[in-house]
């Protein structure tokens, strides 16, 4: 059986932390659709276009899932929301693993394979991620029993 050992951070360490995240989403988003636009960064290509709605079903879902938290965040719904933005952002992770749509140019550096390598540990960290919040999922669970 799992112990935990730390306490959570304050409600209001917690409830700093949401707003953060929150902003930080609505600001990716808005700087993807509006201004200055996804078209603008001068190394995607028009590739692009197969992969944003993968990256803003996973923006959305962190701000969402913030939302919530700010109002409510019981240990167990905080897992549960973790485990599907985590889940959401492995999808899109792949997604741009996929597609690709990255064009660096000549330049002296691999960017593309520096990407790559982020991609990747995006992923192990992603699958590491949801198998720690299914087991927060579970053990709580069977606390919550008792």
């Amino acid at each position: 059986m799992l112990k935990r050992t730390g306490r959570r951070p304050s409600r209001a360490g917690r409830r700093t932390g949401y707003v953060f995240a929150i902003v930080f989403n609505a600001a990716a988003l808005y700087a993807i659709h509006f201004w200055p636009g996804w078209q603008q960064v001068p190394f995607l290509t028009s590739e692009t276009q197969q992969i944003l709605g993968w990256v803003t079903a996973s923006l959305i879902a962190g701000l969402g899932a913030n939302v919530v938290y700010l109002l409510v965040d019981p240990p167990r719904l905080k897992s549960l929301g973790d485990l599907v933005i985590t889940g959401i952002g492995l999808v899109a992770i792949i997604r741009v693993w996929q597609v690709f749509p990255f064009d660096f140019g000549d330049t002296s550096f691999d960017w593309a394979m520096l990407v790559r390598i982020m991609l990747g540990i995006g992923f192990v960290g992603s699958i590491v991620a949801m198998i720690v919040q299914l087991v927060v999922l579970v053990a709580d669970g069977s606390r919550a029993r008792r």
